[in-house]
């Protein structure tokens, strides 16, 4: 979910709110479900040794925003959800490691999706957006997807606690990140 478009200091509590539930208790909520049965699934087949770690013992993967990390103007409430997100992701992987489970964000920056398509049906408001992105296009949603497959491959398990952005390179344009 979007932010509210207000500065902070204009924005309602229930907009604030369901900015917060959807983005950070959502998540919160989804990955202490997943922890609690890989927890469960762990010790009832005694893999909690250091030569199993990491290998099948359970991957949480948070879908995050560049804007964890990078605030715009009006979007306040949006980022802090985000950037808390980020944070809960690097607590439960410091907590989860010693059950060889993964937790780690992918943070996608301007993807085509329907949520912000209307924004990109101006193909002048599109060009000028996608100029600021190193690799001059927006990203389409196979591009999280890959990423969010890479995560869940043994290829990358030793990866935890991790933020991946996906985003053409935008974040390293960002003087605030």
């Amino acid at each position: 979910m979007g932010g509210t478009g207000k500065p902070v200091h204009e924005s309602d509590f229930s907009e604030w709110e369901k900015v917060i539930r959807t983005n950070l208790h959502g998540p919160f909520m989804c990955s202490k479900l997943a922890a609690k049965q890989f927890i469960k699934q762990i010790e009832s087949e005694g893999k909690q040794s250091t030569e199993n770690r990491g290998k099948r013992s359970g991957n949480i993967i948070n879908i995050s925003s560049v804007h964890e990390e990078s605030v715009a103007a009006g979007q306040g409430a949006y980022a802090v959800s985000k950037s808390g997100l980020r944070n809960l992701t690097r607590a439960m992987a410091l907590e989860l490691a010693d059950y060889g489970i993964r937790v780690n964000d992918v943070s996608p920056g301007m993807i085509l999706t329907p949520m912000n398509q209307e924004s990109m049906d101006d193909s002048k408001t599109r060009k000028e957006k996608e100029k600021e992105i190193p690799l001059k296009r927006a990203g389409i949603p196979d591009d999280i997807a890959n990423m969010v497959l890479y995560l869940c491959s043994d290829d990358a398990s030793y990866c935890t606690g991790a933020t991946f952005y996906v985003d053409g390179g935008w974040m390293l344009t960002r003087p605030d990140a």
